[in-house]
């Protein structure tokens, strides 16, 4: 392969693309500018098939004036929230009346509750999305069922016992609005008979539609991830309302069913855990430190905001850190020159942070310090724990999790973490999706197979106006699945037919090996011949694959072998592509919050502005719900 610049090879390795990315004006500079200076290379032997519709060789552009296509990126929507319907109680059928009935004139009656409230009940008026509206006409449709929540002496503790689970919604991360209700008035002793048994009920079918309502949501989350953006990719899950109600009419503890209904991993239950700390607290968390920072502190500076930086680690950082340097924390005069023992300090405190301990004062830095307020932690976790209700209920003994915003993976087996290591993800232009799937392949030596995205977007530019372009810088073509030299092609057609693969080298974008888990947004792990974009603490900077920091320990790890093994499929130097020996679950995740593996949940910056629209997802589903229930 022609030689490449280290800036080529850098750029080449973020271009693991998306089967759709960004549009890429043709005036921008891409990954292909970079190389274009690069050294030739003479065109590989190729044999043309005559039959295949390529047009002649092209000397430039044929049209300047034809518009360049383009593959444009998912894109995020205006979220609608399930739609309502009103519940069909008029079809609700008289209850069912039991006793003797030797005479019909004389025989005793037991109907419990009375028979005027089962028949306000076909009066009741409620809302709900159609999931719940049915499993509440399923319910209540027959009139053999009883009525769960108010009996002739008015409404009953069960009821109440389920009331105050829904105004406690706000601990599991739901909002107590969307589930709130008042019991009736009922007691005063001015309202009539008929009246009363029309408020019973209708607060009967209402309290089970919240129910549900809260069943459904605390299992599989209150929104549609699917509607938030085109980046989210979820199977919403299937909550089986039916059983509910008459689970709730066979249980002793209502409050206890209802609660069992959240998560109970391990993972869930530590953002509950630390959402419960933070309503509890007093707000005497540091929150209210403030470093106003417009750019760069570098050793050697001197800022007025020195002082505040100082405060900020003696606040956030270590009691080993404060031990270490107490002599230079004690020492300090409030003074704004960034001295070498500072440095020495703010060096310390980025390291326990897992910042790059260089002792430049970024945003990061100052971020690690001031932390985040309260309302801004909950509202992480309120969104965390919306998410994790869209996997599994258990993530499993042994699973591979890449949180985007850490900009991390990590390896679990045998329900513990075992490896971890730093990835790049992709650019806030190429979204990395938010999806789970199953690690299948180890593919060792890869070729690179470059998406219709990249070609369309980045290579194509220069192909109308350099049709040897790719037979130059080494690159296969293939029309119909057959080799072509690039100069044939008509690069002013279509590209569907096209396929173009970068041939395995110690220059390819994937490096040694990349890990797959086949999905339809073309996203996989994988090495990368440049290992500079590792070094630095904001890491979304690819197409949308995910780069790891150590490829071979993670394909070691996934294909249960040694790191030995790994490396002597490398040095065969051939492709070759090894199925794992159980296919291995994979969250491609994106938190913002989520514990570590000693249960200590920690926070991170939102790079997509995905929790701004689960935030706006959350408003329109409770405005929604509460202007129509």
């Amino acid at each position: 392969m022609a030689f490449l610049t280290k800036a080529a090879v850098s750029v080449l390795a973020i271009s693991c693309s998306l089967s759709a990315v960004g549009a890429t004006s043709a005036n921008a500079m891409t990954f292909m500018d970079f190389i274009r200076g690069g050294k030739g290379r003479a065109q590989q032997d190729t044999m043309i098939n005559p039959n295949l519709p390529i047009a002649p060789m092209q000397s430039g552009p044929q049209s300047p004036k034809d518009p360049l296509p383009t593959v444009d990126a998912p894109r995020y929507y205006t979220y609608k929230a399930d739609p309502m319907r009103l519940v069909a109680a008029a079809k609700f059928a008289d209850p069912v009346v039991t006793g003797a009935v030797a005479d019909a004139s004389t025989a005793p009656v037991s109907v419990n509750p009375s028979m005027a409230q089962r028949r306000s009940l076909n009066e009741a008026k409620v809302m709900a999305t159609n999931d719940v509206a049915k499993a509440l006409e399923t319910y209540y449709g027959d009139g053999s069922q009883p009525l769960l929540w108010v009996s002739d002496s008015g409404v009953n503790d069960s009821a109440k016992a389920a009331l105050a689970v829904l105004a406690d919604a706000g601990s599991v991360g739901l909002d107590p609005a969307d589930y709130a209700l008042r019991l009736p008035a009922i007691d005063n002793s001015s309202v009539n008979p008929a009246d009363r048994d029309h408020a019973l009920t209708q607060f009967e079918l209402s309290l089970s539609a919240k129910v549900l309502a809260y069943v459904q949501d605390t299992i599989r989350g209150r929104l549609d991830p699917n509607r938030i953006s085109g980046y989210h990719d979820f199977k919403r899950k299937d909550v089986k309302l039916d059983v509910v109600l008459k689970l709730i009419k066979a249980s002793p503890d209502v409050a206890a069913y209802l609660g069992s209904r959240s998560p109970s991993n391990p993972e869930f239950l530590a953002l509950k855990a630390e959402l419960a700390k933070l309503k509890a607290e007093s707000g005497n968390d540091g929150s209210h430190l403030a470093i106003t920072l417009s750019g760069i502190i570098k050793p050697g500076d001197s800022s007025p905001q020195i002082a505040n930086i100082i405060k900020g680690i003696q606040q956030r950082g270590s009691e080993a850190l404060k031990k270490d340097h107490a002599a230079i924390l004690a020492s300090y005069q409030q003074t704004p020159e960034y001295t070498p023992d500072l440095v020495s300090l703010v060096e310390g405190f980025q390291k326990e942070k897992g910042l790059t301990a260089d002792g430049v004062i970024g945003q990061s830095t100052v971020r690690a310090m001031v932390g985040e307020n309260s309302d801004a932690k909950v509202q992480k976790l309120n969104i965390a724990m919306e998410q994790l209700r869209w996997l599994p209920a258990e993530l499993g003994p042994r699973y591979v999790f890449i949180n985007q915003p850490a900009f991390m993976v990590y390896y679990h087996n045998n329900d513990k973490e075992e490896l971890s290591m730093r990835v790049v993800v992709g650019g806030k232009a190429h979204q990395t999706f938010f999806f789970e799937d199953q690690i299948q392949t180890v593919e060792f030596n890869p070729f690179w197979g470059v998406p219709q995205s990249i070609i369309i977007n980045e290579m194509l530019p220069k192909l109308r106006a350099d049709p040897n372009y790719l037979d130059r810088t080494g690159y296969q073509v293939e029309v119909n699945g057959h080799a072509v030299p690039s100069s044939s092609v008509d690069w002013y057609g279509s590209t569907k037919s096209i396929a173009v693969r970068q041939p395995p080298s110690s220059d390819n974008a994937l490096g040694e090996l990349k890990i797959l888990f086949p999905n339809s947004h073309a996203i996989y792990m994988h090495d990368t011949p440049s290992k500079s974009f590792f070094k630095k603490d904001m890491r979304a900077l690819s197409h949308g694959c995910v780069r790891l920091a150590d490829p071979r320990a993670m394909a070691a790890a996934v294909l249960n072998t040694s790191v030995a093994e790994v490396a002597k499929q490398i040095a065969k130097g051939e492709n070759k592509a090894v199925p794992v020996p159980q296919k291995v679950p994979v969250y491609i995740a994106y938190f913002t919050a989520w514990p570590n593996k000693d249960g200590v949940v920690q926070y991170f910056d939102d790079v997509y502005d995905r929790d701004a629209a689960t935030q706006r997802a959350f408003d329109v589903t409770t405005k929604a719900r509460g202007a129509q229930i």
